[in-house]
């Protein structure tokens, strides 16, 4: 009678060569930078938030020269910016948090510093996604509601 070999359910391991990590940590670099620049543009539209408003109820001559951003009351204002901050803070945190853990897992060959980093990864390209969908809906809805006015 022949044995059978126990067959085993592993997958073959991936193997992260000398060039892939070359590129991961180049990708961790200039995520740093771009997640760094992110939460300045985010710390610059919280201030904002919280400056412009009360700025525009002290002086309604500034509302002036704001243009079309003058013509909404000083709170809605800084909601849109507070918002616009939030969106700018999010993937900058994403990408942060990438950098670092990456950084770490190809330096020092940590497996769960690389997995967390490519987590955050692919948070970060969810976030982008989801953000594309809400604005193709709003073009959409958009062009419809125009086409609706225009017939």
């Amino acid at each position: 009678m022949e044995e059978q070999q126990p067959q085993t359910d592993q997958q073959p391991k991936l193997i992260v060569t000398e060039d892939m990590r070359s590129y991961i940590y180049d990708m961790a670099k200039w995520a740093n930078f771009l997640g760094i620049v992110g939460c300045i543009f985010a710390v610059i539209m919280f201030m904002a938030a919280l400056t412009l408003g009360p700025a525009m109820n002290a002086n309604p001559e500034m509302a002036k020269m704001l243009g079309q951003l003058g013509a909404m009351d000083s709170t809605t204002i800084s909601i849109v910016f507070l918002f616009y901050g939030l969106l700018i803070f999010y993937p900058s945190f994403l990408m942060l948090r990438y950098a670092s853990k990456a950084k770490n897992g190809v330096l020092y060959g940590e497996q769960a510093n690389l997995d967390e980093a490519m987590s955050k990864l692919k948070s970060l390209f969810k976030y982008y996604g989801i953000l594309a969908i809400i604005f193709i809906a709003m073009y959409l809805m958009m062009l419809f509601s125009n086409i609706a006015g225009l017939a």
